[in-house]
């Protein structure tokens, strides 16, 4: 069984193409109107055939240069650039656009000019008029105006995403933090722990008190490091190892505890109680549910390309995706919203033992 989430988004990418064509074609469409309402009121007689041709050559040119200028734009990641660092490149590129604008209206004017359908000045005297420089400082504003409607639009989407998602994981956290409580405290765990408690005060009194501690000790970090977004690893670790030890007073010679871990990445920070909440349902759903018991397994280890590898084996088979655990679904959610799509969990059997993988990437 493979789980993989995506990251939430506010507008899927058919639906982001559509706006930008439809933004685009609509825009130089209303340059178009603009054109031909200025023309008409500065004078009627210039709507002829050569205004449509040379409004037809500025619509073309313009659609092309400013798509060409958005691919550039996403290629080199301006989108993730600063508000400061940005004002001047912005700039730069709204003169370069608008120079090659110009230019290719000019160019274009000299093919028309040849079939009769343009003015009778040659390419190169427009290229010596004041008209051509003009003509690029006019629509050097026009690409401003083309930029600063984009990235309003794009960093408008990113703070409406980040609010989303902001929201998503404060509504998230608190109800792991419920949950994470209710999972510690729950009556059924806390029976089952005092009993084996109880059951250890005549015959070992002094492992007795151990038990208590560890319980102290569980129950404290439950409701203090629950609250937090990320611990350490070996916070992490040292909750799951006060929960086997518990847990091992119930099931004595039944569970078996294997420890791999790596020292190198105990500093790593994750999210408090994930893997608590997969040795538990290990717990579970695998030994609980066999005579003989079985092994855990908690391996920890960093990879070859320095992503974070977290793993707990299980005796048993795995069972049915609806018998897995609300625990598992929590975990899965909380990789989902804490690492963006960059952490994957897997759940499948492997030979005898029952493996859950999360994989955090680097």
């Amino acid at each position: 069984m493979r789980i993989k989430n995506e990251a939430v988004i506010f507008v899927d990418m058919q639906t982001s193409k559509f706006l930008y064509w439809g933004a685009q074609i609509g825009g130089w469409m209303v340059y178009a109107v603009l054109s031909i309402l200025a023309t008409y009121a500065e004078n009627p007689s210039k709507i002829n055939s050569r205004f449509w041709a040379a409004l037809l050559v500025m619509l073309v040119s313009g659609l092309l240069i400013t798509h060409t200028m958005r691919l550039f734009l996403l290629r080199f990641n301006w989108l993730k650039i600063k508000f400061g660092p940005l004002v001047p490149r912005i700039l730069g590129i709204s003169l370069l656009s608008a120079f090659f604008f110009v230019l290719l209206i000019e160019f274009s004017s000299l093919l028309i000019n040849r079939t009769a359908f343009w003015g009778e000045k040659s390419f190169v005297s427009n290229l010596q008029t004041l008209r051509f420089f003009i003509d690029v400082v006019g629509s050097t504003l026009l690409f401003i105006l083309w930029n600063a409607i984009y990235f309003t639009y794009h960093f408008f989407r990113k703070s409406i995403n980040q609010e989303l998602y902001n929201l998503q994981l404060q509504a998230s956290q608190h109800e792991i933090e419920l949950k994470t409580l209710r999972a510690q405290l729950n009556p059924h765990f806390l029976f089952n722990a005092l009993n084996s408690i109880r059951a250890l005060i005549d015959i070992e009194p002094s492992k007795a008190k151990q038990s208590v501690t560890t319980l102290s000790s569980l129950l404290r970090n439950s409701l203090v490091l629950g609250r937090n977004e990320f611990i350490p690893l070996s916070e992490e670790l040292q909750i799951v190892k006060s929960y086997l030890d518990l847990e091992k007073i119930r099931f004595e010679e039944r569970l078996e505890i294997e420890w791999k871990t790596d020292e190198e990445i105990s500093s790593f920070l994750v999210p408090p109680f994930m893997l608590q909440t997969v040795v538990e349902n290990a717990i579970k759903h695998g030994i609980s549910k066999s005579v003989e018991g079985g092994l855990i397994l908690v391996e920890t280890k960093k990879t070859v390309d320095e992503s974070i590898l977290l793993i707990v084996q299980n005796t048993g088979n795995l069972q049915a995706e609806k018998d897995a655990g609300i625990g598992i679904e929590n975990t899965i959610r909380r990789l989902d919203l804490l690492y963006k799509g960059k952490a994957d969990f897997e759940l499948k059997q492997a030979g005898e033992m029952v493996a859950c993988t999360i994989l955090i990437k680097n």
